[in-house]
């Protein structure tokens, strides 16, 4: 099955909120956080389809501070001007799309959108048990963890890390 990478566009929501209730059964996040995202940083939103233009997943990424994410399920009011990093706030491929290279694809992405950028780093919290994927694509553990830190990934799950790449 052909698969690609799109810009998102606000049309999409309703698609993201349907992959996200399947694919991130826990961790909601509300349909106005992720428009949010989407109108603040659109070059950072996308949505993967299908040839037959079926919706297989999404990734919503943003400029935040390194160590510093946003707690799940909140608005950012605006992007941080001490923006260091580039942010993977959610990525989410339904089960049929996995392994068919869209995880390649959009790493290419966010490593055009970081050298665009300039960001010298990605990072991203792991749930669901993926930081084993997510180190096969070059995200480290980020050590030591602060107490600030360690707050908001308590807010995913008692497994949640956080996971940091260079360029």
């Amino acid at each position: 099955m052909h698969q690609t990478w799109r810009p998102m566009r606000p049309d999409d929501l309703d698609e993201v909120m349907a992959i996200a209730s399947v694919v991130h059964e826990g961790f909601f996040e509300r349909r106005e956080v992720f428009g949010e995202r989407l109108a603040l940083y659109p070059q950072g939103c996308w949505i993967a389809r299908a040839i037959d233009a079926s919706a297989l997943g999404y990734a919503v990424m943003h400029p935040a501070r390194l160590g510093h994410p946003p707690a799940l399920d909140s608005l950012l009011h605006g992007l941080d001007a001490q923006a260091d990093c580039l942010y993977l706030h959610d990525v989410a491929l339904l089960p049929a799309a996995r392994g068919a290279g869209l995880g390649r694809a959009l790493m290419n992405l966010l490593s055009e959108l970081m050298t665009r950028e300039s960001y010298a780093c990605a990072a991203l919290v792991a749930v669901h048990g993926s930081a084993p994927y997510w180190r096969s694509s070059g995200f480290e553990v980020l050590a030591p963890v602060t107490p600030q830190l360690r707050k908001k990934l308590d807010g995913y799950d008692a497994q949640a890390l956080y996971l940091v790449r260079g360029k």
